[in-house]
């Protein structure tokens, strides 16, 4: 299994209609297959369930910015954060380094020495890490409990599973030792216990394709019995390339207010993602879905999986 993550590339050209559960926020892109009630669930981090960092782009943009005019190229301030947050998104999903090698590549081709890209992603994490002190230290102290830092609903969900009995998994494409820190920051471990994976310094021995894979040889089974929830697209296209049912967390996540955020369903929706919800408020109704016990739907039917046109 490789470690490299691909680039974003819509792989669903055209999406039918769409129907949802009636009742609820979850839209349904098209049916999950379900020949066994699913046995092994995995999470994304940021973004699916942790909030502790966001707005992370409005760190990483402007030190780009920052970085590139610093060798002197003729382009405005305005032109270089064109660039910057052009390729920033396109590459948002994978673990951040690459996003850091794509700045060594852009420092070079105006004629600059780049830095090792280990060491652009300190400098950004760096300002990260003051960015978000204060939340990191309100839920130490208390100030601020876990769920306002979380998305809406994510302990009801955790708990649904684990009381229907799944194995429950964290891959993150942030450093390790602070994804360990912050799901320990809220609360997370209860449900996830040693099962949190995250990016380590050697980027190219680790990826969630590898703790996909991992997940599936020691549990003895293949992808069919596998549901992954993420807003990136590297874990919804892992899991769709497993076999798995995908469920797009398109979450608003300044908001937190059960609407959508139209970029990430576009994205997710484009990768293959089955399944688009905002947040976790309609996880019993979400769940019962996934286990084959509620049929109702509203709306227009979902179409069949493989019935969407791809390239």
């Amino acid at each position: 299994m490789t470690a490299y993550e691909e680039d974003y590339r819509r792989t669903v050209k055209h999406v039918p209609a769409s129907g949802f559960l009636d009742g609820t926020s979850i839209e349904l892109i098209r049916r999950a297959r379900r020949p066994h009630p699913p046995r092994q669930v995995l999470f994304d981090f940021d973004g699916t369930l942790s909030l502790i960092r966001e707005g992370w782009q409005e760190v990483m943009i402007p030190m780009m910015v920052e970085v590139l005019a610093a060798t002197g190229t003729g382009e405005t301030p305005e032109g270089l954060h064109r660039l910057a947050d052009d390729f920033v998104t396109k590459l948002t999903g994978k673990q951040t380094i690459y996003q850091m090698i794509q700045l060594s590549e852009e420092v070079a081709a105006r004629g600059g020495k780049p830095l090792d890209p280990l060491e652009y992603k300190k400098i950004y994490h760096d300002r990260l890490m003051e960015r978000i002190r204060h939340r990191r230290d309100a839920l130490r102290s208390g100030e601020v409990l876990p769920r306002d830092m979380l998305v809406p609903y994510s302990c009801e969900m955790l708990q649904a599973l684990r009381e229907r009995g799944v194995s429950l998994y964290l891959a993150s494409g942030t450093d390790r030792k602070y994804v360990l820190e912050e799901a320990r920051l809220l609360g997370l471990e209860e449900w996830f216990g040693p099962h949190i994976y995250g990016a380590i310094e050697d980027y190219r021995n680790y990826s969630k394709a590898m703790v996909i894979e991992r997940i599936l040889r020691e549990n003895s089974v293949d992808g069919k019995t596998l549901v992954g929830f993420g807003d990136g697209y590297v874990e919804i296209q892992n899991v769709k390339e497993a076999g798995g049912v995908a469920v797009a967390v398109a979450s608003n996540e300044r908001a937190r207010d059960g609407t959508v955020n139209q970029w990430k369903r576009d994205r997710l929706i484009g990768i293959g993602a089955d399944v688009v919800i905002p947040d976790y408020g309609d996880f019993r109704a979400l769940l019962a879905y996934l286990w084959g016990e509620s049929p109702q739907q509203a709306g227009r039917q979902p179409p069949e999986p493989g019935a969407l046109t791809r390239e």
